[in-house]
């Protein structure tokens, strides 16, 4: 049943993202599950503020991503957008994952050029 429902919630994040992307917006990714994932490897006894400290960080330094992201979007080519976009959805999405991507299609079309 968890199998079925990450896998429905994947075709969602997909659709929503392909959509934005032919939009030409900056698509809205679900950043819980990967700031989850951070938040659990931060459970170490010893650690002030924990899991829950760190997954809101997590969110936080997200949220500044697509920030930057919405300031730089019309930049990358629609190509590299559709790629990117494509690349980073799934369970674990992230504007991080995205920008990188993105940036990396940039610079390497430059060094092509």
């Amino acid at each position: 049943m968890r199998l079925v429902l990450m896998k429905l919630a994947s075709a969602a994040i997909l659709l929503i993202a392909n959509s934005a992307a032919q939009a030409d917006d900056v698509p809205e990714l679900n950043v819980d599950p990967v700031c989850r994932g951070i938040a659990q490897q931060a459970k170490d006894p010893g650690e002030r503020g924990g899991p829950d400290l760190a997954f809101a960080q997590c969110v936080k330094s997200e949220q500044a991503v697509r920030q930057k992201l919405i300031g730089e979007w019309s930049t990358f080519k629609p190509a590299d957008k559709a790629t990117c976009v494509g690349s980073v959805n799934g369970g674990y999405a992230s504007y991080t994952d995205l920008i990188t991507c993105l940036e990396m299609a940039r610079d390497a079309r430059k060094l092509n050029d």
